[in-house]
């Protein structure tokens, strides 16, 4: 079988749709060696690095074009073109930004329906109709493939896609996310960051959905039982504040009095992460909605305890592997358990461990390849 991947985000690896290319591209010849897999870059990116050996690499001849609409053009019209000049047997596109036409099956990937369900996040006539144009083309593709059955319900009741022409598979963390491996790192990372000998750790996004407020209000309770007070870091880019979608939360940690027990170090880069979540005592995941959420899974790879919101993505993906809480104040007390309670900490590291080994990227392209050829057969 020849698969054609669209490779927009192959020089993106600080991004999950990055990462979750290369993760495809890496393992979908591990599954089955007769698949030739065809990487369809964008003129921005002609010679893409570390590519795996036997992938062969398809050069657009378009003008470089990096604004929204040269991605509109790259998705809709140079990918389905290519891949039909390769002789491709499908077509996937590892993110929400499929073709609506192609003269392949297509197969297109929809991690969650986050701008259709969170207005704000679709603000402006501009990414109205990207999503409106993705949205219909996610309904003309041969079949799609998701993260989670929770997603999968989403998928369904928001793009009004049969069950029978979606796969779900689930994601998984890298090698390199272990308790042991690389740790000989883990104290040149804590002085890059000029990280607190103990702390609790938030890294991730921080738009409304996150919900990192709570955690900043899970503090007030925090701060009040000194015995079990640490420093919070947070870690992430941080945004433009004050907007609908990222509201303030520095502004909210002075007016809440844990501004002195937070400490923000931004951007993190990819190699020093695994370290960083080894390093903290408990990682703290509060988003409301996830397809996936990679975050906690990464923690637990590293043999750190996580409390996380109870959601029906987390329970169906962690069970009893992470403390879930329901509010700011539940958070505060799971966070001050696992802080002073030992022996329950060691067990929540131990069923995170486990856990953890549940999720590998072969499963997913094992599942993924078993979607091209539903998608050939429709």
């Amino acid at each position: 079988m020849r698969v054609a991947i669209n490779g927009w985000f192959w020089d993106r690896e600080e991004t999950g749709s990055g990462q979750y290319l290369r993760h495809l591209v890496k393992y979908l010849p591990k599954v089955d060696k007769s698949v030739e897999v065809l990487l369809i870059v964008p003129p921005h990116n002609p010679r893409p690095q570390d590519v795996p050996d036997g992938v062969q690499v398809i050069s657009t001849g378009d003008a470089p074009r990096t604004s929204a609409l040269g991605k509109i053009w790259f998705e809709q019209r140079t990918v389905p073109q290519a891949a039909g000049r390769a002789k491709a047997d499908v077509l996937h596109v590892p993110y929400w930004g499929s073709p609506l036409n192609a003269p392949v099956p297509i197969v297109v990937s929809v991690q969650d329906v986050i701008p259709l369900l969170y207005p704000d996040y679709a603000r402006g006539i501009k990414n109205r109709l990207y999503y409106a144009l993705v949205s219909t083309s996610a309904r003309a593709a041969n079949h799609v493939i998701t993260m989670s059955i929770s997603s999968q319900i989403d998928v369904e009741r928001m793009l009004n896609i049969p069950r029978e022409r979606i796969t779900v598979t689930y994601h998984a963390p890298e090698a390199r996310f272990h308790p042991l491996m690389g740790a000989e790192n883990d104290e040149a990372v804590r002085a890059k960051y000029n990280l607190p000998d103990k702390f609790v750790l938030y890294l991730g996004g921080f738009d409304v959905r996150k919900r990192v407020g709570d955690l900043l209000l899970a503090y007030t309770w925090i701060r009040e039982a000194q015995e079990a007070a640490l420093p919070l870091v947070i870690a992430g880019r941080e945004p433009a504040w004050g907007t609908p979608v990222f509201p303030d939360l520095r502004k909210l940690a002075d007016e809440l009095g844990v501004a002195d027990w937070v400490q923000w170090i931004g951007f993190v880069d990819e190699a020093d992460k695994p370290s960083l979540y080894r390093l903290a005592e408990v990682f703290v995941f509060p988003s409301e909605y996830e397809g996936f959420g990679m975050p906690p899974l990464e923690a637990m790879a590293c043999g750190t305890p996580v409390v996380a919101r109870n959601t029906d993505v987390n329970d169906e993906l962690y069970e009893d592997a992470v403390y879930l809480v329901d509010d700011a104040r539940s958070m505060a007390g799971a966070i001050i358990a696992l802080i002073l309670q030992k022996p329950f900490r060691d067990a929540l590291v131990n069923q995170g461990l486990a856990r953890a080994t549940h999720f590998t990227w072969y499963k997913h392209a094992k599942k993924a390849l078993s979607a091209y050829h539903k998608a050939l057969a429709r």
